[in-house]
């Protein structure tokens, strides 16, 4: 995906989170899902909601508004499951990231991502890749991977506490 100061368009799809605009590159993105049943997981992460079942396959699915420290909400019509495919610890890895509406694919030139300003932000600022521009819009850009890989996530004593 672009970062700031790269030239580069990329394709996106663009999705809220506690009234913000976030996108994430469209080619990570597996599929979009309603809400679907979720098995809680005691002891996992507290982003972590739980597991869901993707075509037969076991997936963990994160809040990322608990991740970023956003006040925790209940699903809504408009609630997404944005599966993704992202590198962990050196693994190709399909999580479910809970959105609270999906808005659309776009195109997000790299001209137009600027680096994250160090104060007045309400999440970690190492999270964000960048902040793109659109008209007079922004959209963040998480680096969903450095999210997930984030040393104090890690854990060796389960596959789940992402």
């Amino acid at each position: 995906m672009t970062v700031a100061n790269d030239n580069r368009s990329f394709e996106a799809l663009t999705f809220g989170l506690a009234g913000e605009v976030f996108a994430i590159d469209a080619q990570a993105v597996r599929e979009i899902l309603d809400v679907i049943p979720v098995t809680e997981v005691p002891g996992a992460r507290a982003f972590v909601g739980g597991l869901i079942n993707v075509r037969g396959k076991v997936v963990p699915l994160a809040d990322l508004k608990l991740k970023f420290g956003m006040a925790a909400s209940e699903p809504t019509i408009d609630t997404r499951i944005v599966v993704v495919e992202i590198d962990l610890a050196g693994e190709p890895t399909i999580v479910g990231l809970l959105a609270d509406k999906v808005y659309e694919v776009t195109e997000i030139g790299g001209a137009s991502i600027e680096e994250t300003p160090e104060i007045g932000m309400r999440w970690r600022p190492d999270f964000i890749k960048g902040i793109g521009k659109r008209g007079s819009d922004f959209i963040i850009i998480p680096d969903i991977e450095r999210v997930f890989n984030a040393p104090e996530q890690a854990s060796a004593s389960s596959d789940i506490c992402l």
